[in-house]
């Protein structure tokens, strides 16, 4: 399968793993990376969101975990292939298991969420069959640090109960991006922010294209530093 060129590091991708897609760009250029020394990445797939964040954060450290075998490969092999490897660590680990005395700034996730097909990649990558939100956002909970932040990228129609048990988790809302495909449609993705600190929550939408097949400027203007457009 062809790889995927971005401005500073390329995605090898796999018939067997995910490719790169919308969700993960945007939740890789949106979610608050700012000021955090540590990541982890919950089902990383590609790899895409965690290499994203390592631009767009030259200190942090990450690490990267994947219950698929073959993702955890190319994670590997896309993070030691890019200029950012160092920083970047992988394993092929089930997160409802793992375990470790380290706590992270950042929990970033595009979790699973399609009903069951017969697709053995689609029941890894994109179902609740092997990882469900309650066990996500729990797991996530007990990792993050004082200040953490919880990040993920969810259909808007998982939104209410991922809210919902996020504060049964003492995880708050903090910051709400609503996603649309194009202007004027109904948004169709979430990305939601948490923290165990109640805040003010932070509400914005964010148009991918203007119309069909025509970026927005939103869109170019927060991935410029990421796209190769031509």
């Amino acid at each position: 399968m062809k790889p995927f060129t971005f401005k500073q590091f390329q995605i090898q991708q796999s018939k067997d793993v995910f490719r790169v897609g919308t969700d993960g760009v945007l939740l890789g250029a949106l979610a608050d990376v700012e000021h955090v020394s540590s990541v982890l990445e919950v089902g990383t797939g590609t790899g895409l969101i965690s290499l994203m964040l390592a631009q767009r954060n030259p200190l942090a450290s990450f690490l990267g975990l994947d219950i698929n075998e073959n993702a955890a490969r190319l994670t590997r092999l896309n993070f030691e292939n890019s200029p950012f490897h160092a920083r970047l660590k992988n394993g092929h680990q089930d997160f409802k298991t793992f375990e470790t005395k380290e706590q992270f700034d950042l929990i970033v996730s595009n979790p699973p969420y399609f009903e069951e097909s017969g697709s053995e990649k689609d029941k890894i990558a994109r179902q609740t069959v092997e990882l469900n939100f309650r066990q996500l956002i729990s797991k996530a909970a007990e990792l993050l640090s004082e200040k953490g932040i919880f990040s993920v990228i969810i259909p808007v129609e998982a939104g209410e109960v991922f809210i919902s048990v996020g504060k049964e988790n003492n995880l708050h809302l903090n910051r709400k991006v609503n996603i649309r495909g194009i202007e004027n449609a109904k948004a169709k993705r979430l990305i939601l922010e948490f923290s165990s600190q109640e805040k003010e929550i932070s509400e914005s939408d964010f148009i991918i294209e203007k119309s069909p097949r025509q970026y927005s400027d939103q869109y170019l203007e927060l991935t410029k530093e990421f796209h190769v457009f031509k």
